[in-house]
Parts: C-alpha cells; structure tokens; sequence
C-alpha cells in the first residue's frame, strides 16, 4: 500500500521531530548538571559498541552455506573494517560498505 503523498511528508516530519526529541532530550535533562551520573556514563561508554555488534549479527544472520553469498559478506565486512581504521569515518564505512556489498551482488 503506498501512502499519498501528504501523509507520506507527515510521516517523515513526525519521525524527524521524533528523533530529533529523542536526541535533544538528554542534553536538556542532565543541562545543570556539574557531572553525568555512573549509569550515564557507563552507557556512554558501553552502548556504541553494543550496537555495533547488534548490527553485524543482523547483517549476518540470515547467510545461507554458499561459498558465494559468504564470500561477498565478508568482503564487505573486511571493506568495512579497513575503511573505517584507515580513514575513521562511519559515514565512508558504512555507505561505502554497502555499495561494495551491492555491488558485488549484482557482479558475482
């Protein structure tokens, strides 16, 4: 089903307000604050990485035994790994990972 055109414009708008609030909410929590507390802290430190290691399970969770499909996850992964300690940049890793990875799956 797609949606017309003025709800679809609504339902971006909404999602963006949405994560922008969600963003701009800690900042205007802990505003006053002389220092972050433990558990914010700790959450800070823990939670990039967390998530990182949730998206690589979901990236390669569905791989079937084919020496193929394999193959091509794993050249982008390693495209991934060696952009981003080369360059530091998840913009370039991550976009330029995905366009390996589709790449590779339409060539081989």
């Amino acid at each position: 089903m797609r949606l017309p055109f003025n709800e679809s414009v609504a339902v971006v708008a909404i999602v963006a307000g949405l994560t922008y609030l969600i963003r701009l909410l800690p900042f205007t929590i802990f505003r006053n604050a002389q220092q972050l507390p433990p558990a914010i802290v700790y959450l800070g430190k823990v939670l990039p990485f967390a998530v990182i290691a949730m998206l690589v399970v979901f990236c390669f969770k569905d791989i079937t035994l084919n020496v193929r499909e394999i193959g091509i996850h794993l050249a982008a992964a390693l495209f991934v790994v060696v952009v981003h300690r080369r360059f530091h940049n998840m913009l370039l890793s991550i976009g330029g990972g995905t366009a390996v990875y589709m790449i590779l799956l339409r060539i081989v």
